[in-house]
């Protein structure tokens, strides 16, 4: 056995053996508030994930601040590339500068089913999108907001479109919904005269707060349940549900009031 293949068994045991050593300590330890847990579990994580190698912290730090910055800048016309290949790019070059040899012990911590779940994710919403299943609901939502009454319209169109952004944004990643809905959103403004600001303002509420809904609903929702399952602690989808979707209801309706009394009763940016 090659030194690391070694490597990558002492680290399959050694997680084994946390997972069982973290559920006999569930069992046996009596309960603690969360201040005393938090208290006592901070100088542990401090002395368990401190910095040990700066050189690595600075080139990984400068590499993720160019990609960030190319991702900014990558729509400007005179740049043809796209977000994927600048990940791929990040990902050659941070390879490159840090020198790993032990390229199987590295593979083997790469999340393989959570990128693979992002995959086929992807690959369903953009179906659903080339089908026109996103832009048939944004038309529909613009006819019933066509079809109120002027003086209502406003309200009703904020109250629409930051609800129906939230339940499918809970439901498929919110890019792609985005990406539809906005020219339906000039759409309304042309055929209505109403404002644009606040219709974007209710689009971004309802796609950004409706991701916390349920486990596939944001990006960051299945990387913190691939780590949490790989440290011992299953989350299921209706699990995540029972808290996720009374947290986007209630963040939902506070957006949803707040542009209201912004955008209809005191008539800003209109």
């Amino acid at each position: 056995m090659g030194n690391s293949e070694e490597v990558t068994v002492r680290e399959m045991l050694a997680a084994k053996a946390l997972q069982v050593r973290q559920l006999a300590s569930d069992k046996t330890v009596t309960p603690k508030t969360p201040f005393i847990t938090f208290a006592v579990n901070l100088p542990k994580l401090r002395a368990k994930y401190n910095i040990r190698d700066r050189s690595k912290l600075i080139k990984t730090g400068c590499v993720l601040l160019v990609c960030v910055l190319l991702f900014f800048i990558y729509s400007l016309p005179n740049i043809h590339t796209a977000p994927g290949e600048i990940a791929m790019a990040g990902a050659i070059a941070l390879i490159i500068l840090i020198d790993h040899h032990d390229m199987e012990g590295l593979l083997h911590n790469i999340e393989w089913a959570t990128l693979m779940f992002f995959a086929g994710l992807f690959i369903l919403v953009e179906c659903l999108s080339r089908l026109g299943l996103i832009t048939t609901l944004g038309n529909l939502a613009a006819d019933v907001i066509s079809s109120i009454d002027p003086d209502y319209q406003l309200p009703a169109a904020i109250s629409i479109i930051i609800w129906l952004s939230a339940i499918i944004s809970a439901f498929i990643d919110n890019i792609p919904f985005t990406a539809s809905i906005i020219p339906v959103l000039i759409e309304i403004t042309h055929d209505t005269q109403l404002p644009l600001a606040p219709l974007v303002y209710a689009l971004a509420f309802g796609a950004c707060l409706g991701g916390n809904g349920t486990l596939i609903g944001a990006s960051a929702n299945v990387v913190a349940v691939g780590i949490a399952e790989e440290k011992g602690y299953k989350i299921t989808f209706w699990g995540f549900a029972r808290l996720g979707l009374p947290v986007m209801f209630i963040t939902v309706l506070v957006a949803h009031a707040y542009l209201l009394v912004c955008h209809c009763l005191f008539e800003w940016g209109n």
